[in-house]
């Protein structure tokens, strides 16, 4: 039973996401490109692990909340630049979330933890980082590892999937191999990861 407070959130999340001027297309139906990504990603959550948590379900749609408004364009083009905008993003998302779930009526203890599941702390160590990150981890290779073959050469794909299959735990690895992927994606991912 969904708590009224985390409807609320729910919504509101859903709210900020819908006004992504970027769109994406899945199954011939256009939809705003971040609202997309957070249903998906509650989505995996949800048949990954249906006991997660509610900090855990809140993080998982807010991973990505209003991610148009800071251009990756806006940072320099190099590792440095990627690096500082993926770090200002997390502060962004977790701060953003955190100021819908204060207006939800959640307690302070509740957001905090919620920004530190948003911001990977403890990753590897924290059980409920672990999930989270497994399941960012499933979306990307799930739906969008195809669209990433298309504008890298080989090489650089398998180094973007075995830094991917790094980040994830022994049953994220198993669920990643039960995904239909295309003949050829797949036998990309068994050369990346060596099998």
């Amino acid at each position: 039973m969904k708590t009224i407070p985390f409807l609320n959130a729910s919504a509101w999340i859903d709210a900020e996401n819908e006004a992504d001027p970027n769109n994406e297309i899945d199954q011939d139906v256009t939809y705003p490109k971040e609202l997309l990504y957070s249903d998906r990603m509650y989505e995996r959550l949800m048949d990954y692990n249906p006991n997660a948590s509610e900090a855990v379900q809140i993080a998982a749609k807010a991973q990505h909340i209003c991610r148009w408004k800071i251009a990756r364009e806006s940072y320099p083009m190099d590792r440095v630049g990627y690096l500082k905008w993926r770090e200002d993003l997390k502060k962004f998302h977790a701060k953003t979330t955190a100021e819908i779930l204060e207006k939800a009526g959640y307690d302070q203890a509740f957001i905090a933890r919620v920004s530190f599941l948003i911001e990977k702390k403890s990753l590897k160590k924290d059980e409920e980082t672990q999930l989270l990150e497994d399941v960012i981890c499933l979306v990307f290779l799930e739906y969008y590892l195809d669209p990433f073959v298309h504008k890298h050469d080989r090489e650089k794909m398998k180094n973007i999937i075995q830094k991917t299959w790094n980040k994830m735990s022994d049953k994220g690895h198993q669920e990643a191999l039960k995904i239909n992927y295309s003949e050829e994606n797949l036998q990309l991912i068994k050369e990346a990861i060596g099998l």
